[in-house]
């Protein structure tokens, strides 16, 4: 399934909902409700609900293209008419640096990051309040960066509670994946630290839906890539991961709760604008495209916040 959150026109109340073929948009609480079923009123509910909430969209679901939703139906719209929001507030955000090779070479020529590979994953945090969805605006405000980047990273939501898990068993507390674009305003590391460098509000573009997981059976074979205005600055595949998905559950879980709704957001590869000669950064105007394969495509324009 590939669930979202969107709003309806005249009406920012936020629904659940799931995409159907042909660019439909049903809306689950009102399916919900005309038969006669409970759901959780958003999608961090519906994943913390577990197996058995997502059971019943799946008949929901089922039931409604069987008797043929269309998009004149009430439950269903054109995907067209609705504004898609984040899927949902995560509870934490957990990122991952220097997590594909070739970002780790070029982030130490550019970045001052150390040479040699990692032999554990680099973590840091982002706050909830970063979140932005699909089509909502980065904000670039010139008086705290000049260097504001970009990073398409395939994120992975908790399905399960997580705490000293094993890699064997890793993937079975996963949810579903979907795209984050971590970005970082290269100027404002402090110390080393990256919190206010990749914190700041609408520094987490997350979208544009989850797909559960029984929809990705291997998530280190995914294409991603970004483009800034039309034009491609990154291009790889999740199968040059440094540390795979299972191995990064395993060492955060370790030592941290993972909840359902938590996202990992598993690192970028190489492609940034600090790695690009001369170093290019983004300013308000730009279009900013994340795009992994089997999710789609993530597009947040950059606008000025000043």
């Amino acid at each position: 399934m590939r669930l979202l959150t969107y709003c309806t026109p005249g009406d920012d109340t936020p629904r659940p909902g799931a995409l159907l073929a042909g660019d439909r948009v049903a809306d689950l609480s009102a399916l919900a409700s005309a038969a006669g079923v409970r759901l959780p009123p958003d999608l961090l509910g519906l994943v913390a609900a577990g197996e058995p909430a997502l059971a019943a969209v799946r008949e929901l679901l089922a039931g409604a293209t069987a008797e043929g939703a269309t998009a004149e139906s009430p439950l269903v719209r054109p995907l067209a008419e609705v504004s898609l929001r984040a899927p949902l507030r995560p509870g934490k955000i957990v990122g991952v640096g220097l997590n594909y090779v070739e970002h780790v070479a070029e982030s130490h020529r550019t970045l001052d990051t150390e040479r040699e590979l990692p032999d554990r994953p680099v973590l840091f945090s982002k706050p909830s309040t970063a979140v932005t969805g699909p089509g909502q605006p980065i904000l670039h405000n010139a008086e705290l960066t000049k260097q504001l980047d970009w990073e398409c990273e395939l994120a992975v939501v908790i399905g399960t509670p997580a705490f000293r898990v094993t890699e064997a068993d890793a993937l079975r507390h996963v949810f579903g994946y979907s795209i984050v674009n971590d970005i970082s305003a290269r100027d404002q590391r402090r110390s080393g630290q990256w919190f206010f460098s990749k914190g700041q509000d609408t520094y987490a573009p997350f979208g544009p839906v989850v797909v559960t997981a029984d929809e990705i059976p291997d998530p280190q074979r995914l294409d991603l890539s970004l483009r800034v205005n039309g034009e491609l600055r990154q291009d790889s595949n999740t199968r040059h991961m440094l540390f795979g998905i299972a191995r990064l559950i395993a060492d955060i879980s370790s030592g941290v709760t993972l909840e359902p709704g938590d996202v990992i957001a598993t690192g970028s590869p190489s492609g940034v604008g600090a790695g690009m000669v001369p170093p290019q950064f983004l300013r308000p105007g730009d279009l900013v495209e994340a795009t992994i394969e089997g999710i789609g495509t993530l597009a947040n324009p950059v606008v000025d916040a000043r």
